[in-house]
């Protein structure tokens, strides 16, 4: 699967990553009267976080719908309008409580294709604002990819920009499968070149936000942005880093990796879960068991969250999670136990 160069139009006009997810429903909505967004407080309230805003007043209460507070059940009623042909979008309200409807998900729609020999198909999709950094404390604040990407039949992304959150969300809608988005709630305020009419970034395309020679950095969703901002630093000190962007992690872009680290030599994964069974070992198991391992110069280095619960203090926080200082630091010293 080719990488991809992303260089944004300069004509293209700019929305936030709210604004872009609100305007892919949108227009998801008004092509397809199968389209329909539920989940706690999405319609008269406007979404926990803003994003559905307007949405209920455009489209009407009968397709964004105000549900119960029961995650089981919002996740429940998903499998079961997609399997009978419709296209629901969900919301959870934060990451975190999708622990509540992980037997519907992990169970069901994973499954049911698989199991009725694919004449049933579950499209649908499960949109989660998660991530640290907004002060939320443990049980708002974590990053549960990994646990996703570790089940077959489920497609997990993470877009990092506007653009792509717009993208990846219309091709998850038209996805036959059940795609899980996990939107970093940082992100949402972040701005960007969007183009106004629909259009579709690939699942499974990862993006080379920075070429580079040195060192390859990978990461997703915020970690992302920070890896650039590092790598900016780091061209500064004479070193210059490729940066990937995943945007999916289920199914994942080994080859733009591969190509990547057979020119550098060096890999570092970045991720903001915990570093403990996360993305960057399933990568590091990846490297490890190709051919590409025998072009590495030093080990590979993972950058992931530390082995605690998120905490609430602010400082703590901060240090919970890799920073661009950790990503410049953590980059220089791999690249001088390659040199030695």
């Amino acid at each position: 699967m080719p990488s991809e160069l992303i260089e944004a139009p300069a004509e293209l006009r700019e929305l936030s990553y709210a604004e872009a997810v609100r305007e892919a429903l949108a227009q998801a909505m008004e092509a397809d009267s199968r389209v329909f967004l539920f989940g706690e407080d999405v319609g008269v309230y406007g979404g926990a976080f803003g994003v559905s805003g307007d949405l209920v007043h455009r489209f009407g209460a009968e397709r964004v719908i105000d549900t119960p507070i029961s995650e089981l059940g919002i996740a429940g009623a998903a499998v079961g309008a997609a399997i009978t042909g419709m296209r629901p979008v969900v919301e959870i309200q934060f990451s975190d409580f999708v622990t509540l409807a992980m037997e519907q998900l992990v169970n069901q729609a994973a499954k049911i294709r698989f199991m009725f020999g694919g004449k049933a198909s579950v499209p649908m999709v499960v949109r989660l604002p998660g991530g640290s950094g907004t002060g939320a404390a443990a049980q708002h604040s974590q990053s549960l990819e990994a646990w996703f990407a570790h089940v077959p039949g489920l497609k997990v992304l993470q877009p990092s920009t506007p653009h792509d959150a717009k993208g990846m969300l219309l091709a998850a809608i038209d996805d036959p499968n059940p795609v899980m988005i996990f939107e970093h709630k940082l992100l949402y305020k972040t701005k960007g070149h969007v183009p106004a009419e629909p259009y579709r970034v690939p699942i499974g395309k990862a993006a080379i936000r920075r070429e580079g020679t040195d060192i390859t950095i990978v990461g997703s969703s915020i970690m992302a942005l920070k890896a650039q901002a590092a790598a900016a630093r780091l061209a500064d000190e004479g070193v210059s880093a490729e940066v990937i962007d995943l945007r999916s992690i289920r199914p994942i872009d080994f080859t733009t990796i591969a190509e990547s680290v057979r020119k550098t030599h060096r890999l570092m994964v970045v991720y903001e879960g915990v570093k403990t069974m996360g993305i960057g070992a399933e990568i590091s198991a990846m490297i490890a068991e190709s051919e590409v391992f025998d072009f590495l110069d030093a080990p590979i280095v993972r950058l992931g969250g530390v082995d605690a619960p998120i905490p609430y203090n602010p400082v703590l926080e901060k240090a919970a999670v890799p920073q661009e200082d950790d990503i410049f630091a953590a980059a220089l010293n791999l690249l001088r136990r390659g040199e030695a």
